[in-house]
């Protein structure tokens, strides 16, 4: 695997809209998830508008916190295969459910070891930004995502009922 983590740019708008539209139609057909939700958060088919507002520059008065969203790229391929979502440090709601990072990997490559190796270059992006431990949650059904983690060095603290709809929730820290 030859991946980096890229901010996204003018450069990588064909990737972009490659992968989200795969992701889009897979999410129609087949209720998938969303993950990392910061991607989905305005139209991408506004690619000016979507590229200005990927980022959270400063806590917002709704809960958001600073974040960067990064894609991963397959340097080999030239095709973007996930995203990652990176909190600058978490909330009272983050803490409870949500954590530090949110990440997917698009359906077609899905269960390849993308997420594992994403997950390393996102807990590498987190040192830069200072930080020295970092909460991940996934929900319990999410075996793949639950892997990728402990594979990292995820250590469970303990489960979570979110209230929203009632699923399960993980929760997992890694010592960087």
């Amino acid at each position: 695997m030859n991946l980096k983590l890229v901010r996204l740019t003018g450069e990588y708008k064909e990737q972009l809209f490659e992968m989200l539209t795969e992701w889009k139609n897979d999410i129609i057909i087949n209720h998938t998830d969303m993950s990392p939700w910061k991607i989905w958060a305005n139209d991408f088919h506004d690619f000016e508008h979507y590229l200005k507002n990927l980022d959270t520059k400063e806590e917002t008065k709704n809960g958001w916190v600073p974040d960067t969203t990064l894609f991963c790229l397959d340097k080999d391929r030239n095709i973007f295969v996930g995203a990652v979502n990176i909190r600058h440090y978490i909330n009272d709601a983050l803490l409870k459910t949500g954590g530090h990072i949110g990440d997917g990997i698009r359906p077609s490559e899905r269960r390849k070891g993308y997420a594992t190796a994403m997950l390393a270059l996102a807990l590498d992006e987190c040192k830069k930004l200072g930080m020295n431990k970092v909460l991940l949650c996934c929900d319990k059904t999410n075996i793949g995502s639950a892997k990728a983690i402990m594979y990292n060095g995820g250590v469970l603290e303990n489960e979570v009922k979110v209230e929203e709809d009632g699923h399960i929730e993980q929760r997992y820290w890694i010592q960087l």
